[in-house]
């Protein structure tokens, strides 16, 4: 059993998530899940504003949470979503899954917030079939040379970790993504709100896939 309990900002999220998908996220998280079939995981699913954009190809999803309130939360969206979703116990690093079960991993501005991600990377292909993809939709570092890079590195080294869960605006997710050994396809860059300069505003979506081992 996890014990993650981060109960101001759950409640917090709670209402920020529906304001965001008013905005615009519902549309990423559409795009993010579009075409999908088979067996997903979904790490970090949060309160499950996820579900309701699974195609109808998807047969199951595993929706891992490991935040009390908002795992609660979760399980009630999950009643209503249209395909079959269980929701779940467990940390990225220590995915509640054996290996190759699921045929794509969803991740969802949840890469930024992890302890390590390179753990939890490398969980994310363990549990993943050869071939399988991963989506992810996710808070990046801006551009080296800019003023909000260096806004990031600050804030990312005091508050702002402590106010949003662990959350860190600066890392180069895709970065690490192939670092994991994935093969990056897709990846579009942006920021939202387009017009922001929050430090949590460059944004990533994209598609990789782990590749399928070549025989001699």
């Amino acid at each position: 059993m996890a014990t993650v309990s981060h109960p101001v900002f759950a409640r917090v999220y709670e209402r920020l998530s529906v304001a965001m998908d008013r905005a615009g996220t519902a549309a990423f998280r559409r795009d993010l899940v579009a075409g999908l079939s088979g067996r997903v995981i979904e790490i970090g699913a949060g309160n499950g504003r996820m579900f309701s954009h699974y195609p109808p190809g998807v047969t199951q999803v595993v929706a891992v949470e490991p935040e009390r309130r908002l795992r609660a939360a979760a399980e009630r969206a999950a009643a209503d979503a249209p395909v079959p979703v269980t929701v779940v116990d467990g940390l990225a690093d220590a995915l509640p899954a054996g290996d190759g079960e699921f045929d794509a991993a969803v991740a969802a501005l949840v890469l930024c917030t992890v302890p390590d991600q390179p753990s939890a990377l490398a969980e994310i292909s363990r549990v993943l079939r050869p071939g399988g993809e991963v989506r992810f939709f996710e808070h990046v570092a801006a551009e080296e040379t800019t003023g909000l890079h260096r806004a990031q590195r600050i804030v990312d080294a005091t508050l702002w970790p402590r106010l949003f869960a662990g959350c860190h605006t600066g890392r180069d997710t895709v970065a690490a993504i192939t670092a994991a050994g994935f093969e990056v396809e897709e990846q579009r860059r942006f920021r939202f709100p387009a017009t922001s300069n929050s430090p949590s505003s460059p944004c990533v979506l994209g598609r990789a896939i782990r590749p399928i081992p070549t025989g001699r």
